[in-house]
């Protein structure tokens, strides 16, 4: 499944997306956030809404570094501390977000995509999320096509 977040300002109008190829997809949005908060949507909502192993592409380095790279574990070691000492951004969706992706009866995986680099299922969701986060809406369906 393919995610992504957009933000119109920084913070500002928010969107989120996810999207299977051929198959179901969904986006939403929310008046005053940041695109990280987005990035992070994205997944948690996918996660909520598929079931069985998944493999998320997204464009985000924060959301894939913080699994790839296992972050998650120095930042529950330290108490949802970052190693400068500072709480952790996001810890509201990073919360629920874990508990669906490191459950170990369902393997998720997860592989980094550069954004606006021709990917057309990453231009799918960029072009979901932003269409979410200027018309503060969102949309779902079984089949998407651009």
């Amino acid at each position: 499944m393919f995610t992504d977040g957009a933000c119109l300002g920084n913070p500002g109008p928010g969107g989120w997306a996810w999207a299977v190829p051929d198959g179901p997809f969904a986006s939403g949005s929310e008046p005053a956030t940041t695109n990280q908060r987005m990035e992070i949507t994205a997944v948690l909502r996918a996660l909520q809404t598929l079931r069985g192993p998944t493999l998320v592409k997204s464009d985000s380095t924060y959301v894939v570094n913080c699994f790839r790279d296992r972050w998650w574990q120095a930042w529950l070691h330290r108490g949802w501390r970052t190693s400068a000492g500072k709480p952790v951004a996001n810890r509201d969706l990073w919360e629920p977000l874990f508990a669906l992706a490191l459950d170990p009866e369902r393997p998720v995986r997860f592989d980094w995509v550069k954004g606006h680099s021709g990917d057309e299922m990453n231009d799918r969701v960029d072009k979901l999320a932003n269409q979410a986060a200027l018309g503060q809406r969102g949309t779902s369906g079984e089949h998407f096509t651009a």
